[in-house]
Order: structure tokens, then C-alpha cells, then sequence
């Protein structure tokens, strides 16, 4: 009995590392990335406090990190002293946080950034193009928005999705299907070039009754005409 107990125990710790090591799947995904980044990204900012409604400097444009509790405004981090409290701030009805900021805590590797009122930020989550400019030669590996040629994402957001492992699983997925559908488009196209070549080839026909006495009939003996050797006077 004890023997089998170990075993047991054994069975379940190797279970238990297996789980914790991960194998690309979506927990090891979770594990990537700091636990306060995603709520940060679903969060939605720059709305009144309700505690604080009824001052001037209600609007929730702060997020703490350790709590994780949502939204704050200013008044609100009076209960989150010696906590970090990062700043969210606009551009064009769009999230942005300073790179000063989030690189102490994060990673922003291959994210592009951005100088607005004289500070480099980054975006939160994504903004979809509805089509490319004309010479763009980079694009956001999720949402396809133009960048520069040093970057891979547009935003923090796009860089979550982007190095997930479903992501790159279904990307090489569609990569097979256009390399299969190139193929079959390539061979169809050419098949369709060669019957046209053979349909343009003139062929012999074939011979008829009529072609054969033709080639078959010889030229006969000329006749003299009766009226050839008289001499007609006047």
C-alpha cells in the first residue's frame, strides 16, 4: 500500500509540473503576461468616479496595478498609497500610456510608440485600418495597421494576441491554405494554357470520298477537236 501511494504521489507532482510548465496552450499564455494587463485593457476609462462625483477631478484616468479594482480618479489613490499607479491619457478617443510608465513594469518590445504632446507613448488596444496607405511596406502582424519597419505591433493589445499560441498556430494554418490554394490556382492556370495550345494546333483532317478520287483520278489522253485541220476560205 505504501508503495502504491508513492507512485500516486509521483503520478500527481509530474502531472502538476506538466501543467505548470505548459505547453503553449492558454494558460501558459496567462502566465506570459503580468496579471494586472489584461483587466488593464478591458478597463474602460476617462467616466465619473462614483465616489467622487461630485468633484471636479472625478474622472477615472488612473489604475492601480497591485489592486487591480477597476478605474480610479485622483482622490481615489488617497487608499492606494505606496502603490503602483500608472496614468492612462487620450489621443484621439483612443487609450495611451507613457512609455515612461509601462516600460518599468512591462515589456513593450516590438510595440510601436508614438510622440504626442511631447511625450512617446504607446496604445492600449488596437485601431484597425479600413485599407493600407499607398507604399506602406509594414504592417500590425493582428490588426494590419501601418507601421514602421522596426515594429510588429501597433499596440499593447495586438502584441497579447499576436504572440499568443493560438494566434500563431492559426497563422501558419492560413499560410498552408494560401500556399495550397496558390498551388492548385497555379496548376489549374496552366492546365488551362496547355489545352488552349492544343485547341490552336491545327490538326490534318481526315480524308474523304471526295479527297480520295481526287488524289486517285490520272489525266486522260487530249482529244484533237474535229473541226482542227480544215481550212476554211472566203
Amino acid at each position: 500500500m505504501a508503495i502504491k501511494n508513492q507512485e500516486t504521489t509521483v503520478r500527481e507532482i509530474k502531472t502538476k509540473n506538466r501543467r505548470i510548465m505548459g505547453a503553449g496552450g492558454p494558460e501558459d499564455d496567462d502566465n506570459r503576461w503580468p496579471p494586472w494587463l489584461k483587466p488593464l485593457l478591458r478597463e474602460n476609462f476617462f467616466v465619473h468616479c462614483k465616489l467622487h462625483a461630485d468633484s471636479h477631478k472625478s474622472e477615472c484616468n488612473m489604475y492601480c496595478l497591485d489592486c487591480m479594482n477597476g478605474a480610479l480618479c485622483s482622490l481615489c489613490l488617497v487608499h492606494h498609497k505606496d502603490h503602483r499607479a500608472i496614468q492612462i491619457r487620450r489621443s484621439s478617443y483612443h487609450d495611451v500610456i507613457r512609455v515612461s510608465e509601462i516600460q518599468k513594469v512591462l515589456d513593450i518590445t516590438g510595440v510601436q510608440t508614438y510622440i504626442i504632446n511631447s511625450a512617446r507613448v504607446v496604445f492600449l488596444n488596437q485601431r484597425p485600418q479600413p485599407r493600407p496607405g499607398k507604399g506602406v511596406t509594414n504592417t500590425c502582424e493582428v490588426c494590419l495597421r501601418s507601421l514602421l519597419d522596426s515594429f510588429r505591433f501597433c499596440s499593447l493589445g495586438c502584441k497579447i494576441e499576436g504572440t499568443s499560441g493560438n494566434f500563431s498556430k492559426k497563422k501558419r494554418q492560413s499560410a498552408a491554405m494560401a500556399s495550397d490554394s496558390e498551388e492548385s490556382y497555379s496548376s489549374s492556370s496552366h492546365g488551362r494554357e496547355k489545352s488552349k495550345v492544343q485547341s490552336f494546333t491545327p490538326s490534318t483532317p481526315p480524308p474523304t470520298s471526295v479527297n480520295y478520287r481526287t488524289a486517285k483520278r490520272r489525266k486522260g489522253i487530249p482529244h484533237r477537236s474535229p473541226m482542227g485541220g480544215v481550212l476554211i476560205g472566203y
